[in-house]
């Protein structure tokens, strides 16, 4: 929303836009709500397209988006873990976890999802946790009072699910390249999980980053929890599943997007 809303702005002032993660869609306006049409209003207003993969390239292609003005640059948060994530991270949840046990990353807060969406997602949860004693969550709780209730009502008081306040950049970085794997319904975890080789469970029945469900990085698995159970399952039992997703090829660049982008608006 604030991309939108600086680029109507910078519109209204005949100010030159360049859109980074420009081309992303889900061609579903409400799914995720607002992100998917706040992308596409601003890609209408944008001068440069700072398109992260040949699929963003694409949708812009077929939108006629002139294809002077794109340039895919990878993404910049792939550039981030270069400083972000460290051998030497401490955060104090790290003296609650055992480090024997298997650490799974939870981030969910989209508004699609609140309600019984979440109900549904976090009921799954506690259950695969009482089922398979060798993992931990740790899930940083969005500040939402929505989210808020419904966390604390399902998930609070078992000592294996470590609720948290929400966690700034550099943190959640270095917890992601710590977890065996991650369920999230977030955009940028999808991105940011192959980087660190960790296998994602997107909660979600859409996702903007189509390329990282078909190199197997990323599984969409929906609110459903029959679908959730059995999708932290199979990573869970199946090692040779596990190797396939945190191995698999990273679709969403090489640390060097701010470079391209940089050089990009020089030659403007």
């Amino acid at each position: 929303t604030t991309t939108f809303v600086a680029s109507l702005v910078a519109f209204y002032n005949q100010v030159r836009i360049g859109h980074v993660e420009a081309g992303l869609r889900t061609f579903d306006k409400y799914s995720p709500f607002p992100e998917e049409m706040n992308r596409q209003m601003t890609d209408n207003l944008a001068d440069l397209y700072f398109a992260p993969t040949s699929e963003s390239k694409e949708n812009l292609l077929k939108e006629n988006h002139p294809e002077s003005a794109i340039v895919i640059t990878g993404n910049t948060a792939i550039d981030a873990l270069k400083l972000t994530v460290q051998s030497d991270y401490y955060h104090e949840v790290l003296d609650q976890l055992d480090t024997d046990k298997k650490l799974v990353l939870v981030t969910m807060h989209r508004r699609e999802n609140q309600g019984q969406p979440m109900r549904n997602v976090f009921t799954a949860l506690r259950e695969m946790v009482d089922l398979h004693q060798e993992i931990e969550v740790v899930y940083p709780v969005h500040l939402s009072p929505a989210v808020q209730e419904t966390a604390n009502d399902i998930l609070a008081g078992h000592d294996r699910i470590h609720l948290i306040e929400p966690l700034d950049v550099l943190d959640f970085h270095n917890l992601a390249s710590r977890s065996y794997f991650i369920m999230t319904d977030s955009g940028g975890v999808q991105e940011e999980a192959p980087s660190l080789g960790k296998p994602v469970l997107v909660l979600r029945d859409t996702t903007e980053r189509p390329e990282g469900v078909r190199a197997g990085t990323l599984k969409l698995v929906g609110t459903d929890p029959v679908r959730v159970k059995e999708a932290m399952a199979a990573i869970l039992t199946d090692e040779t599943l596990y190797r396939q997703m945190s191995q698999a090829p990273n679709p969403y660049g090489d640390g060097r997007a701010s470079e391209r982008i940089v050089q990009s608006i020089q030659q403007y």
